[in-house]
Parts: structure tokens; sequence; C-alpha cells
């Protein structure tokens, strides 16, 4: 009899080991089928009572953490052994919401079905588990776990109604809506730009539940558009009032102390080339005719790491941002102003300090010496592009000599390098004259001309040569990385992939051009050639876009495999400390190399933040690149209903992509608005097809068209074919 104030616990009617074998009997039979838990429970005796439910959704979960049964969706099972292995890797996701899981452990990406990605997101670190397919089809798993999210917060616009509100993602890649609860809304607006993170989001939930962390302003104000780009891409736009403070108080003078320990080059005749509207000066050049007729071309770069020190707020501030980045109206810098634009800014008239590399050459710019090490200067002329250009054109103004003899160094440098293996892509930048509004008024685009080029061989050269002489100067034992080797931090670019330059070459050809390349050997030398030949053509924007497209993508690592695209065994990122954190390390690394002084390299954590450089750089270049795309589309809002030129630049199933000749804004002809026929898409011919009247849009055709609709929401441009 049971005691007073106690209840007895009903038994499930079954065992728990009795009901786990039914479970897996019933499994085993049906092994194709999925089911859910009322369907198991009328298989195993349609189960009834409380307890032995209960105990069926906890045998239903034990059975899967165990990995014999897998949740193919929420609350529906499957027997493992009709899948696959297990794989790691980053979900892309579409626009319509199925994705492909890549990864390193697959040659070919995965496909994952929209309810099989059980709520994992673009970019996520996911384990997905592979179906067990038939030959010849294509590999296709489902998400078994999201071992790490790619972003916690979104931008979207928020909709409020009376009881709740939805925010609406700007970015495709984000399928679903976020569901806001009032107590969440935090002072937004119906129909403001905002940034919100995910609290809350159940299995059984289609829709995740968020709060609104910052409210950014009114749609289709700068400001908001903007801060909504940097804030898509998890970028900061302005610092921690700490890390502000703490820049603040680095001094400022230079102590004799200080200057006693460095090799001083005040004395010696020196400039910085910038663009126009620069305000960092992070690299300055210097000339001096030696007693053997040598030159002595002294490349200075600002000395970031004498303000920095390791484990400061400014250092973590600078390894978390990992670089600066370029919108069309700004720059948000990696570093507070007052070092960014003022102490480490290399500024005309001021005594600065430098870490440096300085070459013995010869008219051939052959050298003969080379000399590594801090240093102060003093910069004598702060010259633009365009005053250096034309002191090059005309052989006159100020520093007309060194700049002359720079120059003249530069092109021998540049025609070596291309004897060589090193590819040229000289691709024009967009750039837009803005009011003080930020509307763009017009745009136009920038060349590579001779004095940007001055500029890019010897900071290439100095790279180079760093990154050699640290390769070369330092062992490591294999206890203290994975086998033996020097530690550096290089900037590597990898071999192109041929399958996707064989798809070059061939369409390339359409346009009467030969693009021979039966070995990595001759892929350069074609590419420079074609490159030659389409200079000036209506086509050479479009051949240049699709030719680095079959490229890698240049990224910082600790394992050397060199740079293919500069043709380089060697190459490091030393010249821009102020805008880049990479070449901080090598300041580091180089420093200590030279003197022992400073932190031992550590291979596992340099690794770290190589990768954490490299995923930074990729944001920055997407952030400029949606900025530029806005632009665009605002400066064509203006221009809706005017019929314009422009050539094919992409073909897709959904439309054809068309740039315009006059400034190379790009916009889309949807298919359907193509009403004279059915068309079909041809992928391995880049191009849509009338089914009935074959009638062809090709890539690479001149096309004319009408400005129909300029979406700044989407940042999307809508063309008509015109009559």
């Amino acid at each position: 009899m049971a005691k007073k104030g106690t209840s007895r616990q009903p038994k499930p009617r079954v065992h728990k080991k009795e009901l786990i074998r039914k479970v897996l009997s019933v499994f085993q039979a049906e092994s194709a089928q999925s089911f859910n838990y009322r369907q198991m429970s009328k298989r195993v005796g349609d189960i009834r009572d409380e307890p032995t439910r209960i105990l069926l959704t906890e045998v239903l979960k034990q059975l899967t953490n165990e990995g014999q049964l897998v949740e193919e969706s929420p609350g529906r099972f499957k027997l493992m052994r009709d899948f696959g292995p297990v794989l790691t890797g980053k979900v892309d996701l579409t626009a319509n919401g199925f994705g492909y899981i890549i990864s390193p452990e697959s040659e070919v990406d995965v496909f994952v079905s929209q309810k099989n990605l059980r709520q994992a997101l673009h970019g996520d670190t996911v384990k997905v588990q592979l179906f067990a397919g038939r030959k010849g089809a294509r590999l296709e798993g489902q998400v078994v776990e999201v071992v790490r999210r790619a972003r916690e917060t979104f931008v979207g616009t928020i909709g409020i109604s009376e009881n709740f509100a939805f925010v609406i993602p700007d970015a495709r890649t984000m399928p679903y809506d976020f569901f806001v609860p009032p107590q969440f809304v935090n002072g937004a607006r119906d129909g403001q730009k905002v940034l919100v993170r995910i609290v809350e989001w159940s299995h059984r939930a289609k829709n995740p539940v968020a709060e609104v962390v910052q409210v950014l302003g009114f749609p289709g104000e700068n400001e908001t558009e903007m801060h909504s780009i940097l804030a898509e891409f998890n970028l900061p736009y302005k610092f921690p009032a700490g890390v502000e403070a703490a820049a603040d108080v680095i001094p400022g003078e230079i102590s004799l102390q200080e200057v006693a320990r460095r090799r001083d080059f005040r004395g010696v005749p020196t400039f910085t080339i910038d663009p126009a509207d620069a305000k960092d000066f992070d690299d300055a050049l210097s000339l001096r005719r030696l007693e053997n007729g040598h030159w002595e071309v002294g490349v200075h770069i600002a000395d970031v790491t004498h303000y920095i020190t390791p484990d400061s707020v400014l250092e973590k501030e600078a390894q978390q941002r990992a670089t600066s980045v370029y919108l069309v109206d700004r720059v948000v810098p990696m570093l507070p102003e007052r070092l960014s634009n003022g102490l480490c800014s290399l500024r005309p008239g001021e005594d600065k300090l430098c870490f440096s590399a300085v070459f013995e050459m010869d008219d051939e710019a052959q050298i003969f010496q080379q000399w590594f090490g801090r240093t102060v200067i003093c910069s004598d002329r702060r010259f633009a592009y365009e005053e250096a250009q034309k002191v090059i054109e005309t052989s006159q103004g100020d520093m007309s000599l060194e700049i002359l003899t720079l120059h003249r160094l530069a092109q021998v440098m540049r025609s070596g390098r291309f004897e060589k293996g090193a590819i040229g892509f000289d691709r024009p930048e967009a750039k837009f004259d803005l009011d003080e509004n930020g509307k763009p008024l017009s745009v136009y685009y920038k060349e590579n001309k001779e004095s940007n080029q001055l500029i890019e061989e010897f900071m290439l050269l100095a790279n180079r040569q760093v990154a050699e002489f640290c390769s070369h100067i330092f062992s490591v034992t294999s206890q203290e990385r994975p086998g033996k080797g020097k530690i550096c931090v290089y900037r590597i670019h990898d071999r192109p992939n041929m399958e996707k330059l064989q798809m070059f070459s061939t369409f390339v050809a359409r346009f009467g051009y030969s693009l021979k390349i039966s070995s990595d050997k001759k892929v350069a030398p074609a590419l420079n050639r074609l490159m030659q030949q389409v200079k000036g053509k209506r086509e050479e924007n479009l051949v240049e876009t699709l030719a680095l497209r079959s490229m890698a993508r240049a990224e910082y690592s600790v394992d050397n495999i060199g740079h293919y695209g500069l043709g380089f065994k060697y190459y490091t990122h030393f010249t821009s400390p102020i805008r880049r954190y990479p070449d901080m390390m090598v300041h580091r690394l180089l420093h200590y190399y030279l003197t022992g002084e400073g932190e031992k390299p550590d291979f596992l954590k340099l690794k770290e933040l190589c990768e954490q450089s490299s995923d930074m750089e990729r944001r920055a270049a997407d952030a400029e690149r949606a900025s530029v795309k806005y632009k665009q589309v605002e400066f064509m809002s203006e221009k809706i209903g005017q019929t314009l030129d422009g050539v094919i630049s992409g073909v897709t199933e959904w439309g054809i992509y068309v740039e315009l000749n006059e400034n190379k804004c790009e916009g889309m002809i949807h298919i359907r608005e193509l009403t004279d026929d059915f068309y079909l898409f041809e992928e391995e011919n880049y191009a849509i097809v009338g089914k009935h009247t074959r009638r062809r849009f090709q890539l690479g055709d001149p096309i004319r068209i009408n400005v129909w609709r300029a979406n700044l929401m989407k940042k999307q441009l809508d063309f008509r074919l015109a009559e």
C-alpha cells in the first residue's frame, strides 16, 4: 500500500530493450521508409498509454544519438544503413532554398534539398550524411549537425503589425523571414532596415525568432544603405570606445633614443604616390646614386608594430578586422584614425618610423645587395597618381629625376616579370562622382597607368624579397610545426583549373581568338597574348572577367605553394600594414628573424590568423562589390526608359545579363520577358535558344536594351529588349 502523500508512477507496458528490438525490426523490414512517431507507435503494438509513448520517444532519440537512425526531417526517422559516410563542409545556399555542401572530403559538391538542410544557413559549417545513391546519380545528402554558424546577425526590412513583426532579409541566400515578438522590436519603426539576431529556432518552426539589435535607418538613405552593406557582411563601421581611447594615449613624439636605434634616411630624396583622396600613406620610395654608379632604392613602409603591441586592445581589434574596407563613398579603416591617418601615415615634412627594404640596383634593375630593418624617414613630397603620371609623360616637375629613374627601373622589372610567367590583368576600377548626400552623378573607370605601375613594381619587389629572406633564414624543428620547414606568412595563389580554362578557350574561339593551354607553363603567356589582343575591343571586359573566373583565388597561408599569377616562388604582403593585418604579422616575423627579439613564431597561431585574414578579405571584397552595385543601380534609376547598347555578359536558365557599353553597369533581362518564343538554356554553349524560332542569345553578343526597373532594395537592374 502506498504511503500517504505519494503516488505510484505507472510503468510502460513494455520493457525498453524489447521496445528497441521492435523498433529496429520495423525499420529493418521497411528500410527504404521513414516513420514519424505515430506511424511507429502503431507498428510496434498500437501504443496508447502515456508511459509507453514517452518511452518510445526516448528510444527514437537514443537510436538517433547512437547513429542507428537518422532524423530525416523534424519528427521523421529512417534507418541509417541506407546512408553513406558523413562529410564536413560549408553550405552554399541558393535563393531557391536548396543548397550544396562544399567539402574538401569530396571531389563534387553535395546537393541538399531545403527540407534536408535542417536549418543550416549559407556559409555554415555542417556535417552532412550522404544518401546511398544510384550509380551515376548526383551526390545527395542531409545535414545531421550544424558545427558552426557563419554569422549571428542578419540585415532586413521590418514590417510591424499590432501583435508581431516580421523582418524580410536583404540577402538572397537567406530563404527565411524572421519572426519578431513585440518585446524584441526594440524601437524599430515599420519599413526601417534593421539588424536582427536569432534568439530561438525550434526544429518544428519554419521561421526563426529574432530580436532587433540595431536600427539602421530608412531604405534609400545613403548612410542606411552603406551601414546595411557592412552589417550584411558582418563588418564593423565604428571602433569601440576602448579602442579609440587606447589609440589616443599613444605618444606622438619620436625620442632621440628611438632614432639612434634606426637607420636614418631623412636626408635622402623621398616621396609618396597615392590616390588623390587618400589619407593613409603607408609606403614611400627613396632614391640616391651611390659612388659605384648603382642606385640605392628604399621601399619604406609605416612601422605600425612599433605603436601596436601584442595582446593590446588595438592588436586584438586589428586581428578581428584584418583589413580596411573600401566602399564607394568611404573607407572603414583597420586602425583608428589617430594611427591610420596620423602617427603611422607617411605625411610629407614629418619624421616617421618605418620598416624598410633597401636595394642596391644597376640600370638594368639587377639587385646587388639588399638590407631589411627599421628606419626613420621624412617624405619630401606627396604625389597623387595623376601628378606623378604628368611627370612621367612630360619629364618635368618636382623630383623628376627620382620619378623618371624609378619609372624606368619599374618598367624593366615589369617586362622581366611577364617574361618569367606573370599574368597581367589590368581591370579598370569603377569610380563615382558623388554629391554631398552620396548620390552618384556619374560613373567612370580608373585605368592602371605608368605611375600606378611604378609603385606596384617596387611593392612587389619588397614583398617577394622579404618572403624569400624569411623563408631561408630560419628553420624550425618538427616539434614546433607539422614537418620541417620555415615559418612565414605567405600570399599564395594556386594553379588554374584546367577544365575551366578549356571551357574558356572554347568560348573565346567564338570571337576568333586562339588560347593554347596544353600545360600550366603555357597558360600565362597564352593569357597575356589574349589580353593584348582584346584590348580596346567591345568584348575586352567580358573576356577578362571570364578569364579571372577560371583562376584560383589568392589567400594567406603558412604553407607556401608560390604565387602562380605573379610567377613568384616566394611572395608575401609586407607593404601595407596600415590596412592589412597579415603585413603586421610579417613585420613581426622579419624583426624576430633579424634581431631575435619579440615573440617566437607559432605555426598554429599564424595558421589560424591567416585563415581569419583570408576570410575577412573575402568579406571586404564582397562588401565593396555590393556598394558598387548599389551605386550603379542608384545611378541607372535616373535612366529608366532609355535605350542603350550593351553586350551579353552572362547567361543562365532564368535570363541573360547585359553589361552596358557606356558605363559597364550590369542588369538582367528575365527569360519570362522574352515573349516571342519558349527559350531553353544551353549551358555548354553559354546561350538560351528559342524552341521554335531558334533565336539565340549568346554570351558576348551585342544587344540593345531598354532600362526597365531599378530595385535599390535588391541592388538589381531589370532590362527589356529594345523594340
